[in-house]
């Protein structure tokens, strides 16, 4: 009876030794020096802190300046998790995206960046980037839906539609309806079911917000747009009778440093087509689009998808101002282009900027 007794003591005593060994190694946190996550009180594990840099950051200026990409950060494009196509720029850059045709309004593609001089405020700059492909932008669809609109709504609606189709495929889209009021009916998607749906989201009455509109559509590009390139197409049948905002205020919107091109169609009879025609002539022009006045409302599908054809073809030119971007004040550029083998070229991009109003890309 002793000897199993005896033995039931050593197998008590080495069950013990046991316990407080596995007990010693739980409670025990791995070296996080070798990598070994630690243990949180909440039982969950988390990464082990980073190691400790000997690079110097620069004070912060302000919450803007905060927000914003590193002055060194090569402007490039990329893709985020979600797959969209964003585009990167330098903080001290401007950003400009240029059409170039010759004598005969034909669209030139294939210059190299030698053959672009940059002026800004009559004074030469030094271009820092520079490409030539199809980048995808972040578009706001701006559409009258005044009372007079309700015979054309079908064939813009169409045109407007033909137009995604015709964009790149990682554009991201939202849609404004206005008449005495301007209406969000769609925020950025690139779900062209959505983008019908709203679109036929119309009830043709009142009267012509242009301008509210322009300046709502761009505050939205400003806030939520993801993409660094923008555009507005605006369609109106009018001028504008209803809004708060002036011309003036409107142009000042889009004028802002990376603010949108405005590409604008103006169907209008006669009777209203001085003042209307003026203010889209001039968004278009300072922002560096076009403005289309078709004789016919047939003549707008196919305007649509030379929108589309001018966006997809342009080069976008960065370059470091040589005036720092917070001095203040409005400021001119303007864009040459020379290439043997070509007469003479013009240059369509925005006519100037107000600094400091861009918003940087995510």
């Amino acid at each position: 009876m002793r000897l199993r007794n005896d033995r039931g003591l050593i197998l008590l005593i080495a069950f013990l030794f046991f316990c407080v060994g596995t007990g010693a190694q739980t409670a025990s946190p791995q070296d996080p020096a070798a990598g070994a996550a630690v243990q949180t009180p909440a039982g969950s594990t988390s990464p082990p802190p980073p190691a400790a840099s000997t690079q110097t950051s620069p004070p912060a200026t302000g919450p803007q300046d905060q927000a914003k990409p590193s002055g060194d950060q090569q402007q490039a494009p990329s893709s985020n998790d979600s797959g969209v196509f964003v585009f990167k720029a330098q903080v001290e850059e401007v950003v400009l995206h240029a059409t170039v045709v010759d004598d005969k309004q034909r669209m030139v593609t294939g210059l190299e960046r030698d053959a672009f001089a940059v002026f800004e405020d009559g004074k030469p700059q030094k271009i820092t980037s520079f490409r030539h492909e199809d980048i995808p932008v972040s578009m706001g669809i701006v559409i009258d839906n005044s009372g007079s609109m309700r015979e054309k709504r079908d064939k813009v609606n169409k045109a407007a539609l033909n137009l995604v189709r015709s964009s790149n495929q990682q554009d991201e889209v939202c849609v404004v309806n206005f008449n005495d009021e301007y209406y969000l009916d769609q925020p950025f998607t690139s779900n062209i079911n959505l983008l019908k749906e709203a679109l036929e989201k119309y009830e043709t009455r009142g009267g012509t917000a242009l301008y509210d509109a322009v300046v709502a559509t761009s505050d939205e590009l400003r806030k939520h747009a993801r993409l660094q390139k923008r555009v507005l197409f605006v369609v109106t049948d009018g001028e504008d009778n209803a809004s708060r905002e002036s011309l003036e205020q409107a142009v000042r919107r889009v004028s802002e440093e990376n603010g949108p091109t405005v590409y604008a169609i103006g169907i209008l009879g006669e009777e209203k087509a001085r003042r209307a025609r003026r203010a889209l002539q001039t968004m278009a022009e300072r922002s560096g689009g076009i403005s289309f006045f078709p004789k016919t409302l047939d003549e707008v599908d196919e305007i649509s998808r030379s929108v589309a054809h001018d966006i997809r073809n342009q080069y976008t030119i960065g370059y470091k101002p040589s005036t720092p971007k917070n001095v203040g004040g409005y400021r001119t550029i303007h864009v040459e282009a020379r290439a043997s083998g070509h007469g003479k070229l013009t240059v369509r991009t925005r006519s100037g900027y107000y600094p400091g109003q861009e918003r940087a890309a995510n």
